[in-house]
């Protein structure tokens, strides 16, 4: 989840007894998860619906790190359809998206996201997720460790930690900067869709961090650009294209 920006799993799923009880896994960030759908011609009257369906479907077209992930989740058996695992809706203040395990559905926050750049970015994010929903057995709900890993993979690999948007945030720094970004968005992910102590997720994080930083599947690098998102995909396509001539 990206705070902020974009709230990467409300990890939805059925409550287990104790703990799990007590921790409604951020569905509070999306109160329209819970609620009766409404009709199209309903949601066509909302401009905010409307912009958030054009920018989804602009990303889906032309965005290198979106294009990636789809392929990489078509050969991994879940194929995604825009209508059936995207869903536009309104959610808190403070968030931007979320990917809710449940359904399997990645929702993105039409009154949060206001310009393309940014639902490239929560699109992203979110498909990440979904790609490791799809390819390992996430226990997002009782292992705090599986969560900390995906907001990992999700910062370090969907241009949450850029150059230009850390400038854009107003942070700066030199060596290490951009693993002090992942570590810092993905502790601030957790918190916001677990109830858990600060110490809780910072533990979580650095306990997987390496493995996880050093996971850049399906990219097979760190895309810190569009230029590079764009490589990453023709090298996933040729690396496909040579595998299947083995």
């Amino acid at each position: 989840m990206e705070p902020g920006e974009a709230a990467s799993s409300p990890a939805a799923g059925e409550k287990a007894g104790g703990e799990e009880e007590e921790d409604d896994f951020g569905y509070r960030l999306f109160p329209d998860r819970n609620k009766k759908p409404e009709s199209f011609l309903v949601r066509s009257l909302f401009t905010f619906h409307n912009k958030c369906q054009l920018m989804l479907r602009m990303t889906l077209d032309t965005n290198p790190y979106a294009q990636l992930l789809l392929e990489a989740m078509k050969q991994s058996g879940c194929t995604v359809f825009n209508d059936r695992h995207f869903s536009c809706e309104n959610c808190d203040g403070c968030v931007s998206g979320g990917f809710d395990s449940a359904t399997s559905q990645i929702v993105l926050c039409q009154n949060n996201i206001r310009h393309q750049s940014h639902m490239n970015r929560v699109v992203t994010h979110e498909l990440i997720h979904a790609f490791d929903h799809c390819r390992a057995h996430v226990d997002w709900f009782r292992n705090v460790k599986h969560l900390a890993c995906s907001e990992i993979r999700a910062a370090n690999l969907s241009g949450d930690c850029t150059l230009m948007n850390e400038v854009a945030r107003f942070k700066f720094g030199l060596k290490g900067h951009h693993q002090t970004c992942v570590r810092d968005r993905a502790i601030r992910s957790i918190l916001a869709v677990r109830k858990v102590s600060k110490e809780t997720a910072e533990k979580a994080v650095d306990e997987v961090f390496d493995a996880c930083f050093n996971d850049l599947e399906p990219f097979g690098r760190i895309p810190h650009s569009k230029t590079d998102a764009k490589r990453a995909y023709k090298d996933f396509q040729n690396r496909d294209r040579y595998n299947a001539n083995l």
